[in-house]
């Protein structure tokens, strides 16, 4: 039977392109969906800032009339002009397990990026590295933090047969606070604090964090720059994610470091909201946000979102301060995990760190390439 492929245009159209997950996985125990409008406003230029500087189109894949999979592809123009390069990427592939489906959704995707001009594509990723990025080739059997990704098993066979190879993996610990590294931790972020003069920030509230947002994206475009795939933050960029997804921070999770006034790290954590979020099902109303405020408190998980330290002070170990700080919260909160979300398995200095707790190195999320 025939593939037919659509393109995604309109915004019924995108609705049927962020729903299609909700009916693949549906009797899968693991998968944590996105809210649906979130994801919807994140696939629409006036909506989304990111159409900037980037192009995009998305496609759904039809047989019998029934949706059978989906794609994405992005020009992230700033990126390409950082780099020199001319690659394109996939984004937000998801397929029965059917090879002709997902060849036939890749097989467009690639043609466009090719007339676009473009010589490779990497993928999955998103606009930018706050969007989705990878698929997960290790740790079925784990459920996700919301800000990692979750996909079938089947899908990296089906990738590697199109040609698709490996380029990079991210990996994610889950990590056991014992008295050991945390003392560590503590002694060690007492004695750099008191050595380089740096200072620990903390809030109450949204309203002492909201006027440092500016703050954490300029520190994140500075820590960020060098890593693959990351293009910086606009204005209106960082205006964008502030309003994604300040709704679900909890403040006291947040901490940040300053050295003679200047702030100069940060680290987001929030209590784990995966169950809630498979709870609210891709909605926050009637009942969504209720089972999201309930988690926002804390149970026994934290997802250790995002920590960003100016490259100028990274040798200080402030680093260090930062995870002290964030231990301490969760500790009083009657904490005892941490989700670390994907680090690249190039970072060897991170890995060794986590490595000194008790751990386990659950999941793997993987970027792929191909020359057009």
């Amino acid at each position: 039977m025939s593939i037919d492929i659509h393109e995604a245009k309109t915004k019924s159209d995108l609705k049927k392109f962020v729903k299609f997950p909700f009916e693949l996985y549906k009797n899968n125990k693991f998968w944590v969906p996105p809210l649906i409008n979130d994801e919807i406003k994140g696939l629409m230029p006036e909506t989304n800032p990111a159409f900037e500087n980037c192009k995009a189109k998305f496609w759904i894949a039809y047989k019998e009339e029934k949706i059978v999979g989906r794609i994405g592809a992005i020009i992230n123009e700033t990126f390409n002009e950082k780099t020199g390069e001319k690659t394109g990427r996939f984004t937000r592939l998801e397929f029965i397990n059917d090879h002709e489906v997902v060849s036939s959704l890749t097989k467009i995707a690639e043609n466009w990026l090719r007339e676009q001009g473009m010589n490779k594509v990497m993928g999955p990723l998103g606009f930018n590295n706050l969007d989705l990025q990878g698929m997960l080739v290790e740790g079925f059997e784990y459920i996700p933090s919301i800000a990692s990704v979750y996909h079938m098993s089947y899908y990296l066979e089906h990738l590697e047969k199109l040609g698709y190879e490996k380029e990079i993996d991210w990996v994610e610990f889950r990590l056991t606070l014992t008295d050991t590294p945390v003392d560590k931790a503590n002694r060690g972020a007492g004695l750099i604090m008191k050595r380089f003069g740096i200072e620990v920030v903390h809030f109450k509230n949204m309203a002492e964090l909201l006027p440092h947002s500016d703050d954490i994206f300029k520190i994140l475009n500075d820590a960020f720059s060098d890593l693959p795939f990351v293009s910086p933050f606009s204005p209106k960029m960082m205006a964008y994610y502030k309003e994604k997804y300040i709704k679900i921070f909890n403040p006291e999770f947040v901490k940040m470091i300053k050295q003679k006034g200047e702030m100069i790290g940060f680290i987001i954590g929030l209590p784990s909201l995966s169950e809630a979020m498979q709870k609210a099902n891709g909605k926050l109303f009637p009942f969504g946000f209720m089972h999201i405020l309930k988690a926002r408190k804390g149970i026994d998980v934290m997802d250790q979102v995002l920590t960003g330290v100016k490259k100028d002070v990274l040798s200080t170990g402030a680093g260090v301060i930062l995870m002290a700080e964030i231990q301490k919260q969760m500790l009083s909160r009657g904490m005892k995990y941490i989700e670390t979300t994907g680090i690249f398995e190039t970072n060897i200095n991170a890995i060794s760190n986590w490595k000194n707790y008790e751990h386990i190195q659950h999941k793997r999320k993987r970027c792929f390439k191909k020359m057009l």
